[in-house]
C-alpha cells in the first residue's frame, strides 16, 4: 500500500482512500482541500489533537458526536466551558474520553479567542509551497517540515496544547495547506 491503487469506482486514490467508505468519502471531498475560516479550523485543530495516539478513522466516525458535545466547534461556545461542560464530556460515549484532550479543546478555544488576527491568518502563514513535487509514494510523505515545527511552535507560544509538529503536519494535510495526494490521484 504505497502507491496509488484503483477504488471500487475505478478512481485512482492514495491507498488510505480506498481502505472503508468513510476514508473513500473523506479523501474525495475533504483531505487536502483549502479550509478556511476561524471555527472551521479550530474543529480540525482539535479533531487533530485527539486522534493523536489513535487511528484517523475512530475520529472520522465519531465526527458527529464531536460536533454535538463540543457546539459545534463555535470557539467563542467552547470558550465558555467549565469544570461542569469537562465533566459532561468525560461522560460522553459519543466522543473520545481523555480529560486532557478535552481540557486541551477548551484551552484552545480561548487561545484562539485571544489570537491577534485569528487562527486563519495564523495557521495559514504556514502553508507549504504549492510547487513542492508531489509525493509518488506514500513513503515521499513526511510526517514533519521544518513549516509543521514553526506553527506547531506558534500555536503552543500561543497557548495551544496538543499541537506537536506532527499534529500540525496533519492538520495542514488535513486542511490543504500541503497537497499530499500522491500523483496522479484523482483527487490531487
Amino acid at each position: 500500500m504505497t502507491g496509488l491503487q484503483p477504488g471500487p469506482d475505478g478512481l485512482l486514490r492514495c491507498p488510505w482512500g480506498n481502505s472503508s467508505d468513510d476514508y473513500r468519502e473523506y479523501h474525495d471531498t475533504e483531505w487536502g482541500r483549502p479550509v478556511h475560516g476561524e471555527d472551521p479550523l479550530f474543529e480540525r485543530i482539535c479533531l487533530e489533537a485527539f486522534q493523536s495516539g489513535l487511528s484517523w478513522i475512530t475520529i472520522l466516525r465519531r465526527r458527529e458526536g464531536f460536533r454535538a458535545a463540543f457546539a459545534g466547534f463555535a470557539i467563542d461556545e467552547v470558550a465558555e466551558f467549565g469544570p461542569a461542560d469537562a465533566e459532561r464530556l468525560l461522560q460522553d460515549t459519543g466522543i473520545i474520553r481523555n480529560r486532557l484532550k478535552i481540557e486541551a479543546a477548551i484551552a484552545n478555544a480561548r487561545a484562539a479567542q485571544a489570537l491577534d488576527g485569528g487562527l486563519d491568518a495564523l495557521v495559514w502563514q504556514f502553508a507549504g509551497d504549492p510547487r513542492r513535487p508531489a509525493p509518488k509514494t506514500l513513503a515521499d510523505v513526511p510526517a514533519v517540515t521544518p513549516e509543521s515545527t514553526a506553527l506547531a511552535k506558534e500555536l503552543k507560544r500561543n497557548g495551544f496544547r496538543f499541537v506537536g509538529p506532527t499534529t500540525a503536519y496533519a492538520l495542514m494535510q488535513a486542511c490543504g495547506l500541503v497537497n499530499d495526494h500522491l500523483a496522479d490521484c484523482h483527487a490531487r
